[in-house]
């Protein structure tokens, strides 16, 4: 199973991660680890920072290899219309993470590190969202919070020892003391 399969009862499941003008190579990094880690089906950007800097050395496990990372001008136009916008900004009126019920399709879109969503993204989204913390979190904590909390409430979640046999790391053999 690729790092982008998914079981059968997900197939209508689809995720993407938009980010918006990505203040580093780092940023794209880790939302392509993420995207891994959470079988995200692409990764999108806008802006030119990433671009300009594209060789990057974070630790993505390889998953730039199975995830499309696209550029394109505008977040808002890049997915299908039966995909719900969600932005995540720590922006007045929005929806706490932990309330919020995560769509069958959806594209998350994270605000650059050291700036915030413009209001036309805000406006146009299906809506928005924060994770309540005093302050701002680092754009790879954002996406994996939000990423996580979306399979916490998923339904057909995956969770048993074929799941960790598939998936972690080749020198990890360990076991459960309480096996």
């Amino acid at each position: 199973m690729s790092s982008i399969d998914r079981p059968q009862n997900l197939k209508q499941t689809k995720v993407f991660i938009g980010l918006d003008n990505p203040k580093s190579p780092t940023n794209v990094g880790v939302a392509l680890r993420a995207a891994g880690c959470f079988r995200v089906d692409a990764v999108f950007y806008t802006g030119e920072r990433y671009a300009r800097a594209v060789k990057f050395n974070t630790d993505t496990k390889n998953q730039h290899r199975h995830i499309p990372l696209s550029s394109v001008a505008s977040l808002l136009d890049c997915v299908d219309d039966d995909v719900k916008i969600v932005c995540v900004e720590f922006a007045e009126g929005a929806a706490v993470l932990q309330d919020y019920r995560h769509p069958d399709k959806a594209c998350y879109i994270f605000g650059p590190e050291d700036g915030t969503l413009e209001q036309e993204l805000i406006d146009r989204a299906d809506a928005v969202v924060y994770i309540p913390t005093a302050g701002c979190m680092n754009l790879a904590a954002a996406i994996n919070v939000v990423l996580y909390d979306r399979m916490c409430k998923s339904k057909s979640r995956v969770c048993d020892d074929d799941f960790i046999r598939t998936y972690r790391d080749t020198n990890n053999k360990v076991r459960s003391g309480t096996l």
